[in-house]
């Protein structure tokens, strides 16, 4: 659990910083590729991209040796931690509810951290490993067809495609069992993992300066979690501790509901040029 809030505050962190490199290349033309290429050129957006590196790493090693849905809540909670980071970098005052959303988020997550159980041990069936392939190629389809939609349907359509590539990189590292060059090559999960988190991140580069990127944000935390949490209980054997099902499954509601509470920070207010 401590990789999980790791990566989650390295993700939290990157948001805020990511988001104000998004606002700031925004003035020019193109479509998502060419709005990336000019966040590419703000040294928050690569700050950022450095933390997001740190926290995959993370990631790995917590889907190593926990379930996928406890990895998924902690992943969440980022939201909390860009909302305290707002609150102190960019002085976003923060509402008593705001404070009471990331008290629930913690509170989910203690409940989660009791209840989890190792991870499951099942092998990843060839059928799997091939629908989370097609799942990645149809991340960014979806992107394509949700940038058309207007104004909110577009944010959220944005949101959940990349939370469906953020989740098919959670299931794939789980579904990777060799590092070998001559493994990896033959390995669908693999090629899951590169094409769904590489579209997760152009998505999720224009839901940050385009459309409401709260409900945008909303729609990332549920494509993230609750999909890839069943794939692990379903078909890769997640369980938790003895007779904690109860306190495992409501750890996990209380913590990605406070994290949707929170869904406005992952947007940081605009900046002035050069600050």
């Amino acid at each position: 659990m401590v990789c999980a809030l790791g990566a989650a505050v390295c993700f939290g962190t990157a948001t805020v910083l990511q988001a104000m490199a998004a606002r700031a290349a925004g003035t020019g033309g193109g479509g998502d590729a060419a709005l990336l290429l000019r966040a590419l050129g703000q040294w928050r957006y690569l700050a950022g991209l450095g933390l997001d590196g740190l926290g995959f790493l993370l990631q790995i090693a917590a889907l190593r040796s926990l379930p996928i849905y406890a990895v998924g809540a902690a992943l969440a909670s980022s939201l909390a931690v860009t909302a305290v980071v707002a609150a102190r970098l960019l002085r976003v005052r923060l509402t008593r509810g705001e404070w009471t959303a990331a008290a629930v988020v913690c509170a989910g997550l203690a409940m989660l951290g009791l209840a989890s159980g190792t991870e499951g041990h099942r092998d990843g069936s060839t059928v799997l490993r091939y629908a989370m392939l097609a799942a990645a190629v149809g991340v960014p389809v979806l992107g394509s067809a949700g940038s058309r939609l207007p104004g909110r349907g577009r944010a959220l359509a944005l949101g959940l495609g990349a939370g469906f590539g953020f989740g098919v990189v959670e299931v794939a590292v789980r579904l990777i069992d060799s590092l070998r060059p001559s493994v990896l090559l033959t390995e669908p999960a693999a090629y899951a993992l590169l094409l769904g988190g590489g579209a997760a991140f152009l998505l999720l580069t224009s839901a940050l300066e385009r459309g409401s990127v709260t409900v945008a944000t909303a729609g990332l935390v549920v494509g993230e979690t609750v999909g890839p949490a069943a794939v692990g209980v379903v078909w890769l054997g997640d369980r938790t501790r003895e007779g904690l099902v109860w306190l495992a499954a409501l750890g996990f509601l209380v913590a990605v509901a406070g994290a949707l509470a929170l869904a406005r920070f992952g947007e940081a207010p605009a900046v002035e040029e050069g600050s």
